[in-house]
């Protein structure tokens, strides 16, 4: 789909053309799906209107701030996690809530637990022993990797490329916040509190919770997206573009 649109960031505003569209998966995917709750991979993600319109930035000045041989270090440093993050974003944890699986969704988005006196008296303070727990799409294990590897493009000051890239960030740990509170619910590992997700105070159905979590994997598919966007604009020849969900 060509767009043709103005952002504002509040801290940007651009005009841009390019070819992008809304968050889709695979067409060759059979991951296994609940027909009450979700018809086909079609029907799951044309449920969201939207396309892609954040983390653009259109500028004549180079993407990387901090220098070539940084920006390519933080490349080889980040981006696996990034791109293996997006992987099983659209694979595994697409099936896990297709077919409302809350054990694996909460698995999925769950982050490692604290520090213990255990973990301090490992050589290396517990660190691989708590990555190892920490979920295949978590804050800890892919959006703390998207987060540094945003910053790679700012120096001095904050770059506009490096603020639209944590913004989708931040959409995302929304996301991944609110998708493992509703597995927990469903689990009843918690109570809803609050009115999550503006169901109100009662435990929601576990329909609606499914709802709103097939809502929150497009929104995040979305945000997802649109990062990558925002990093391959101007991305040096000699390093490959990340890869679109």
């Amino acid at each position: 789909m060509k767009v043709l649109s103005k952002v504002s960031f509040g801290f940007l505003a651009v005009s841009y053309s390019c070819v992008v569209g809304a968050f889709q998966l695979p067409s060759g995917s059979d991951a296994p799906r609940s027909a009450a709750q979700v018809e086909s991979r079609k029907d799951f993600l044309s449920t969201s209107a939207s396309i892609i319109t954040g983390a653009v930035l259109v500028s004549s000045q180079p993407a990387y701030a901090r220098g070539r041989a940084t920006l390519e270090q933080a490349y080889d440093r980040y981006t696996p996690r990034i791109i293996e993050g997006g992987k099983f974003y659209k694979s595994e944890l697409y099936g896990a809530i297709s077919k409302s699986n809350w054990k694996a969704i909460q698995a999925a988005t769950a982050e490692p637990p604290k520090k213990s006196k255990e973990d301090r008296a490992l050589k290396d303070g517990g660190v691989a022993k708590r990555a190892a727990l920490a979920g295949e799409f978590s804050n800890a294990r892919v959006l703390s990797a998207m987060e540094l590897y945003a910053a790679t493009f700012s120096d001095s000051s904050i770059t506009p490329k490096t603020k639209a890239m944590k913004a989708e960030v931040e959409t995302l740990r929304e996301v991944v916040d609110g998708m493992n509170k509703a597995a927990k619910i469903a689990l009843g590992e918690e109570s809803a509190g609050g009115g999550l997700f503006g169901i109100g105070s009662k435990k929601p159905s576990t329909s609606e919770l499914s709802k709103q979590v097939q809502e929150l994997y497009i929104k995040g598919g979305n945000a997802y997206n649109a990062y990558v966007f925002a990093a391959n604009d101007g991305l040096p020849l000699q390093l490959n573009k990340l890869p679109f969900l």
